[in-house]
C-alpha cells in the first residue's frame, strides 16, 4: 500500500467536474484508491462519484490518498497529478 498528501488547490474545490474527472482517472487501475481528509478523518471509495462529493474538500484542505494494488504505482502518480494541476482548472 502507497500512501501521499497532497491540497487541494482549485479555486472550487473537489466539486462535481473535478470528482468526475477523479473517477473517470481511478477506474482506469484495478488497485484500491482511497480518499481521507487530513483534518476529520472522513473517507472516500476514488472510483465513487457519491462518495467523493460527500467529503466537501474544498479549497486548501488536505487529503491523504491511499493505493492498494498490482499497479498502485502508477495509480498514486497519476491521481497526485490531478491535484497537482488543479484538476486543470489553474
Amino acid at each position: 500500500m502507497l500512501k501521499s498528501r497532497v491540497e487541494v488547490i482549485n479555486d472550487l474545490g473537489l466539486h462535481a467536474r473535478a470528482a468526475a474527472q477523479l473517477v473517470r482517472t481511478a477506474r482506469r487501475f484495478s488497485s484500491s484508491i482511497t480518499l481521507t481528509r487530513a483534518d476529520n478523518g472522513e473517507s472516500a471509495n476514488a472510483k465513487s462519484i457519491l462518495s467523493l462529493l460527500y467529503l466537501a474538500a474544498a479549497k486548501g484542505v488536505t487529503i491523504i490518498i491511499s493505493v492498494d494494488g498490482e499497479d498502485e504505482i502508477e495509480a498514486l502518480s497519476t491521481v497526485e497529478q490531478l491535484f497537482v494541476n488543479g484538476f486543470g482548472e489553474m
